[in-house]
């Protein structure tokens, strides 16, 4: 056996075997060479590879993680990022089991342990198929496919049943008629339902798999199925809408032999995420405190038959994200507390241990072995986005097994912490706060960059990504604040209620005091303020740019909301902004979401405003920012701009897209809080970091947005002079 490094014995005695501790040190070699240290610029966003998710095997001696890699932007295959499936092996190395371009999900360990199941589309695929790698070498096998795709599934222990989410594929009749014109889309009743099957997956004598439907009354989500194979736990609503699942599931645990339901969860309010006991006698179950709640965060014990035995963490001071059992007695999960996370084990008795306590990495999506003994999660620091970390439960470690992005470590990046401060009603609000990279002389501009939801938070782990400016702004000389405003998670339940019925009130009033605790402390210069946010956040930042103007100087608006009234009749999810946020319908109080709406304010706004937004967002109408633009345009007192992004929805996911998005965001910044102001910036941009080519006299030309068509004119010529 070779000589092991240092690091290779902290993880084998942390495993009790020499298993994935040499990752890093293998990764050290691919290194790139020692150069002088850069800063953070859009181009690095752009080729941020991220851990997707972690699976230790049942025995512990592997773990299959997935590996996003983004596109180039401006390449000809524009699109959102591929997803590769990777595994650590025994020796402690790593290898690309499925890469290229490939979108994978759904990863899994068949109950043996022989191979990793897979979810994509491959080789001709028209829609998603399972696959099947083995873990000791050999090519993918595709070994269910069905007419809809397949969705989420679920192996039975026999590891040759697996039971999936599809949905059957139309009717020959209707593809008859959309295929002479009738393509007409009745809104919401053509929804088809997802439904739930059973099938023997194709092996050797069973070449083409069998599928068997289950008739569940409703459209069913995230199968469970029970170790000892008799049971699936399934998340049921009854209708397709995004709304009805947000709002209106239940567990329902169906019999896999007879196909009828045995139980159900009967529960008001949103669901995370559940998973059986190793025993098959309990669900641990990721849910709502009531149907007011905005977030799923209390850990919940519930016996095969859906009935609800005890909350095991009562008054829990955060939001649960995750569980795995250890054991049958041993519930362990991830919290998030206030801008930090923690792991800890609970029995079914509600005894608590906190193995991890908070201050490390961001963790989350936590697996744990059959044996109990390894634990696997996914990580994220102020130094690197998510990775693959094992957790050493007894002894409250975590160690680092990958680095996705060697370059980083020739980055210099800027300081980055928790802060807190007092609000104007005594309320201690927190965030997280990136300083310049370079200390200012004297005060320093700031953006506020503000999370949607707003059930969702902050943590102090990697912030920058290509609408966080993060560590590009930090590199430019400002400040950014993250803040956690009330309404956020990770404070427990009644932290994140105290922003309902009151829309742009207090919530929005803690940013304002954010601005007035950084000037108070001689940090920022409070005449040079900009703040952006996309969702919720781009509420936030149209709401800044009109009624609170006087206290920005710019605003970058993303897929935001500037008319609550409007907003109720173009949205996907009534229910839920009825239910958590709102807590009152348009039609009973016109006047109040009147007044708690951007575009009431158009005429005293002074604040510059970039305004961007996907126009096939089904989440926040696209109208939302056309009416706020089309507003301040015609009255014309204060330099606006739309931004529209064709083919995409609540956020942009295809590389050039996210590219541009990044640079406007920052253009904007400097030209209004650093630069001359006044008229807005040119809209074309420049592209050439990304695109730039060579001429013959072998200096790099750019290729300017303004002028894509005339640049495509030239690459057709170029392509017919060689083909004479």
């Amino acid at each position: 056996m070779r000589r092991m490094t240092q690091s290779c014995r902290v993880v084998a005695l942390m495993l009790g075997v020499m298993l994935l501790a040499p990752a890093l040190p293998a990764l050290a070699k691919s290194s790139p060479k020692k150069s002088g240290p850069k800063v953070i610029t859009p181009e690095d966003v752009a080729r941020l590879r991220v851990v997707r998710g972690a699976w230790v095997s049942p025995d512990g001696r592997f773990v299959a993680y997935l590996r996003g890699v983004p596109r180039k932007p401006g390449s000809r295959s524009d699109g959102s990022a591929w997803r590769e499936l990777w595994v650590l092996t025994r020796e402690g190395k790593q290898r690309g089991f499925v890469r290229g371009k490939v979108k994978v999900r759904g990863v899994q360990w068949r109950p043996d342990g022989r191979a990793i199941s897979f979810v994509a589309k491959r080789f001709g695929d028209k829609k998603p198929a399972l696959w099947s790698i083995p873990i000791d070498g050999g090519e993918a096998q595709r070994v269910l496919r069905f007419g809809g795709g397949i969705g989420a599934y679920a192996w039975e222990p026999d590891s040759r049943h697996v039971v999936f989410i599809g949905q059957p594929p139309k009717s020959k009749a209707l593809r008859k008629l959309s295929s002479r014109g009738f393509k007409q889309e009745i809104v919401e009743e053509q929804m088809r339902p997802s439904k739930l099957y059973r099938a023997r997956v194709a092996e050797l004598d069973h070449p083409h798999g069998k599928v068997q439907p289950i008739a569940i009354d409703g459209s069913v989500s995230h199968p469970r199925v029970s170790p000892d194979g008799q049971l699936v736990a399934v998340g049921v609503a009854p209708d397709p809408r995004i709304d009805s699942y947000y709002m209106r599931r239940k567990i329902r645990i169906i019999d896999l032999k007879s196909g009828k339901a045995v139980g159900e969860l009967n529960r008001e309010g949103k669901l995370g995420d559940w998973q059986w006991s190793p025993d098959s006698k309990h669900l641990g179950v990721i849910a709502a405190a009531d149907p007011n709640d905005p977030s799923a965060g209390r850990l919940l014990l519930v016996d095969r038959a859906g009935k609800l035995v005890r909350e095991l963490l009562p008054n829990y001071p955060g939001h649960v994200t995750s569980l795995a059992w250890k054991g049958a007695k041993t519930v362990g999960y991830i919290g998030a507390k206030g801008v930090m996370t923690e792991v800890g084990e609970v029995s079914l008795g509600g005894k608590v241990k906190v193995r991890i306590a908070p201050g490390g990495p961001i963790l989350s999506r936590l697996t744990i072995s059959a044996n109990g003994k390894t634990a696997v999660a996914t990580a994220s620091s102020p130094k690197h986005p998510s990775e693959v970390v094992l957790v050493n439960l007894e002894k409250g470690q975590t160690v680092r097994l990958t680095d996705v992005n060697p370059w980083l470590k020739h980055r210099k990046l800027a300081k980055q912490e928790p802060i807190t401060w007092k609000a104007r009603d005594g309320k201690t609000i927190g965030g997280v706060l990136v300083h310049p990279l370079v200390k200012p002389k004297g005060r320093a501009p700031l953006i506020l960059t503000v999370h949607g939801g707003p059930e969702s938070h902050v943590p102090n782990g990697w912030v920058t990504w290509y609408a966080g400016p993060g560590q590009m702004a930090a590199a430019k000389g400002y400040y950014v604040l993250y803040p956690n405003y009330r309404g956020s998670t990770g404070r427990g339940v009644a932290f994140s209620k105290l922003d309902q019925a009151d829309y742009a009130g207090a919530e929005f009033n803690d940013l304002v005091d954010a601005i007035t605790h950084l000037d108070k402390a001689g940090l920022v210069d409070p005449k040079k303020v900009g703040i952006t946010g996309g969702s919720y956040g781009g509420f936030a930042s149209a709401w800044a740019a009109t009624k609170l103007t006087k206290h920005f100087a710019a605003s970058v608006m993303f897929v935001g909301i500037s008319d609550q009234i409007s907003k109720f009749g173009t949205t996907d999810i009534p229910w839920e902004m009825y239910m958590v946020h709102a807590r009152k319908w348009p039609w009973k109080d016109w006047s109040w979401f009147r007044e708690r709406s951007p575009v009431t304010y158009v005429e005293q706004a002074r604040t510059p405003i970039l305004i961007l937004h996907g126009k096939n967002d089904p989440r926040v109408h696209p109208s939302q920012s056309m009416t706020l633009y089309r507003y301040l345009k015609t009255i014309g007192k204060v330099p606006v701009r739309l931004v529209l992004y064709p083919g995409e929805g609540h956020g942009n996911a295809k590389a050039s897209a996210r590219y541009d998005y990044s640079l406007r965001m920052l253009r904007w910044m400097d030209h209004y809080l650093t630069g001359p102001g006044g008229k807005a910036p040119a809209h074309a941009l420049s592209y050439d970091k990304v695109m730039g080519r060579r001429g013959k006299d072998g200096k790099r030309a750019g290729r300017r947005g303004g002028d894509m068509h005339d640049h495509k004119s030239k690459r057709r010529s170029k392509r017919r002079r060689r083909r004479r």
